[in-house]
């Protein structure tokens, strides 16, 4: 077992001459934005890539950071698309198309996704209740969501790709909500094999689930450890 150490937000970084010290802490991934910063726009905060966002860019490809495009605003992240030379991901994000009626820029719109995937991305679909039935929140019973909101999502990845390369698991276990937020069938971490025979299911072969609960996310991890 090991920690790769992705910075979400990245405002401990005063200056792009300190990418240099952060790299040798071991730090291979960086999300410019949680809420929006002095770098772009982010969850509730809307907006591009400043200047100082493209700098932070340019600084983290000299070095061969990957680059976490979860949480920036859309209009930010397709910036990043167009002129990030790196390897490109969104560890933690999911479909907003599926998400009808949510008024929030925390999902990945379908245009940001076809880029992605043609940058040969992966995303990283999150068990959490309220980013997959739209409506849900805090308080209400998980038997309102199952693993099957999830599957969609992988799916609607999926069928946008042509392929099962372009989406892994992004749990956000750590991101603070709970069993009581996650899917009815989520108990612990070891529970996410429940996907398995759903995806079956669905006509996805072994090596197509091998690669969503993990294989993708080793493919980018070995572009950027080193």
């Amino acid at each position: 077992m090991g920690i790769v150490v992705l910075m979400e937000g990245a405002e401990a970084v005063d200056d792009p001459g300190e990418l240099e010290e952060w790299w040798q802490r071991g730090v291979r991934w960086i999300g410019p934005a949680w809420a929006g910063t002095r770098f772009c726009g982010g969850t509730r905060e809307p907006g591009p890539l400043t200047s100082a966002g493209f700098a932070l860019l340019e600084g983290m490809a000299s070095f061969g950071f990957g680059l976490d495009l979860s949480h920036m605003d859309s209009k930010a992240a397709l910036q990043a698309l167009d002129s990030y030379p790196g390897v490109i991901i969104a560890s933690h994000a999911n479909v907003d198309a599926l998400l009808k009626g949510i008024d929030t820029n925390r999902h990945l719109p379908d245009v940001v996704i076809h880029k992605l995937i043609e940058r040969d991305g992966v995303i990283g679909v999150i068990p959490y209740n309220n980013f997959l039935r739209p409506g849900w929140k805090r308080g209400d019973s998980r038997h309102l969501v199952s693993l099957q909101h999830l599957v969609a999502h992988i799916d609607a990845i999926c069928q946008m790709a042509g392929s099962a390369r372009h989406v892994g698991i992004g749990s956000d276990f750590d991101g603070g909500f709970g069993v009581q937020c996650a899917p009815l069938e989520i108990d612990t971490i070891a529970d996410l094999q429940k996907l398995v025979p759903l995806l079956a299911e669905k006509g996805y072969t072994e090596t197509d689930i091998a690669a969503i609960l993990g294989g993708n996310w080793q493919t980018k991890l070995n572009q950027v450890l080193r």
